[in-house]
């Protein structure tokens, strides 16, 4: 349980970090909340050579509501975004999924930009991100790039982040009024890891549902947008035979499906369609 051997850096600014990634390219590794990349390095599943650690950033730790746009650091904590007051007033779909990160001391420490970039198949976040269609604010030597929550998560574990590239804050709009949301999983109990989680934000006209946004975790390599959910039901009234309808579809825009010792992937796939129904009913109940 002794990692291999690594030089170790504490920058204080964001230009700081950036330019010791430019320098280290990839040989280099930021390490943000730490519960997913510690325990890789101890067990010596990686080996990194130079290891960046940004908690120190004061800059990238902040919660604003920036007119309609909510701003979150990448190192704002789980627990900072489950407890903030503002979060619960315009995004409460946010507070929701933070509070059933891991546990207490996971969620005091892990940070929101660290678990999407580490892009875990059963991570929470990544299904809140693409239901809310977040942007991914990233920096380096050659200036800033903005990535869509859905063109970020590109495999297991893998994004759309490059070499020399910081995630410093998450975008999110400010979801239009009326508007109603859920999150719900079903949790490995060790872990609390998504054996499948779905997120909802409904944006309501009267009893229609104007439009929807549907994240899944847990089901395929990557969280994915159910987009063939999305359009069964937007324009409808919601009733039960159009969810159950819609719901049926909620694994469409998986191609694999994942199986372990938890839940097969035919399993997934059935928890997948009643958990699409559930959380659409529990947003539709909240509006």
């Amino acid at each position: 349980m002794i990692p291999a051997n690594f030089d170790y850096h504490t920058p204080k600014t964001v230009a700081e970090a950036i330019g010791l990634l430019a320098e280290h390219g990839e040989d280099c590794k930021v390490l943000a909340g730490g519960h997913s990349l510690i325990p890789a390095m101890k067990l010596r599943l990686t080996q990194i050579p130079v290891l960046v650690d940004i908690g120190r950033i004061s800059d990238l730790s902040h919660i604003k509501v920036d007119g309609s746009t909510i701003r979150i650091g990448a190192m704002t904590t789980h627990g900072a975004i489950a407890a903030s007051a503002d979060i619960k007033q315009h995004c409460p779909l946010l507070a929701e999924c933070g509070a059933q990160v891991g546990d207490q001391q996971v969620r005091n420490r892990g940070t929101f930009g660290g678990s999407l970039v580490h892009a875990d198949p059963a991570a929470d976040w990544p299904a809140a991100a693409l239901a809310l269609n977040a942007e991914l604010v990233l920096q380096s030597a050659s200036g800033e790039r903005v990535v869509k929550a859905s063109d970020f998560f590109v495999d297991m574990l893998t994004t759309d982040v490059q070499p020399g590239e910081l995630l410093t804050e998450i975008r999110i709009p400010v979801p239009a009024q009326p508007m109603a949301s859920a999150y719900l999983k079903v949790p490995q109990a060790a872990s609390g890891f998504a054996i499948v989680g779905v997120a909802v934000q409904l944006e309501m006209d009267g009893s229609t549902c104007k439009a929807v946004g549907i994240g899944i975790t847990g089901l395929a390599p990557k969280a994915y947008r159910a987009t063939a959910v999305e359009a069964a039901l937007a324009g409808t009234t919601l009733d039960d035979a159009t969810l159950s309808a819609a719901a049926a579809k909620a694994d469409a825009d998986a191609s694999d499906a994942m199986g372990d010792i938890h839940a097969s992937e035919d399993y997934r796939r059935h928890l997948t369609r009643v958990y699409a129904k559930r959380a659409v009913q529990t947003a539709a109940g909240r509006v």
